[in-house]
């Protein structure tokens, strides 16, 4: 199994990765590499292996905190700017990259917050909304 809600618990660790999004995208090369290496009768597929790049977390405005590569520690303004930096570079696309940074842009600077639209329904016997 693969992604950020499975658990794997790698040779010789006692405890499973962390269910966050580093760990499915490598999860998810590895099992890509794996699929061309079958397509092409490759039979000696060596085993998944993580590579921890560290962890970050906002925890409020200008405010961050990351432990890169288990060396490098950031905290504070440099580490959001840094937060900032690393996520829109993550987005795939230039489009999507410009956009995001557009938005958090506008946000910081008039401080209102984005659209974010959560929507429900009363539940009655209509499967129809």
């Amino acid at each position: 199994m693969i992604g950020d809600t499975a658990s794997h618990t790698p040779e010789g660790k006692d405890r499973p990765l962390p269910g966050v999004a580093p760990v499915a995208k490598q999860q998810g090369e590895y099992v890509a590499k794996c699929l061309i290496q079958k397509s092409k009768g490759i039979e000696d597929i060596k085993p998944f292996k993580y590579h921890d790049q560290g962890a970050m977390a906002t925890i409020g405005r200008n405010r961050a905190i990351g432990d890169l590569y288990g060396k490098i520690k950031v905290s504070g303004f440099l580490g959001w700017h840094l937060w900032c930096v690393l996520h829109i570079y993550y987005l795939i696309g230039f489009r999507n990259r410009f956009v995001v940074g557009i938005n958090w842009l506008q946000s910081y600077f008039t401080r209102k917050r984005g659209i974010r639209l959560i929507i429900s329904r009363e539940q009655d016997n209509d499967d129809e909304w």
